[in-house]
């Protein structure tokens, strides 16, 4: 059985940057939002080490790099994949339905 129980609608696809980094809120929360080639990823868009928008880092495929101490996080399962960044970032579980991108909070 399907659990449909916590999805909120994010933004349309239609709006997304193709390839790139798109950001987006849902309440007071500031979302990245991140075109991949294997898909749409969602993460908070705030930098956990230093604060600045990871919506204003260089996105190459599935890696944000912070555009204030250059420290980079995996989109997919917010691992960091380099210093100074020692934390994982908080990502969303994220699905497409009806052309809207769709996070689970």
């Amino acid at each position: 059985m399907k659990d449909d129980t916590g999805w909120q609608d994010l933004i349309a696809v239609e709006l997304l940057e193709p390839g790139w980094v798109t950001e987006a809120s849902l309440g007071a929360r500031r979302l990245a939002v991140y075109d991949t080639p294997t898909g749409v990823h969602v993460s908070l868009a705030l930098c956990n080490h230093g604060g600045a928008n990871l919506c204003d880092g260089y996105f190459d495929g599935h890696v944000i790099e912070c555009p204030l101490h250059q420290g980079a996080f995996d989109v997919r399962d917010g691992r960091p994949v380099s210093a100074p960044a020692t934390r994982p970032m908080k990502v969303f579980d994220t699905r497409v339905e009806n052309g809207m991108i769709q996070i689970r909070v």
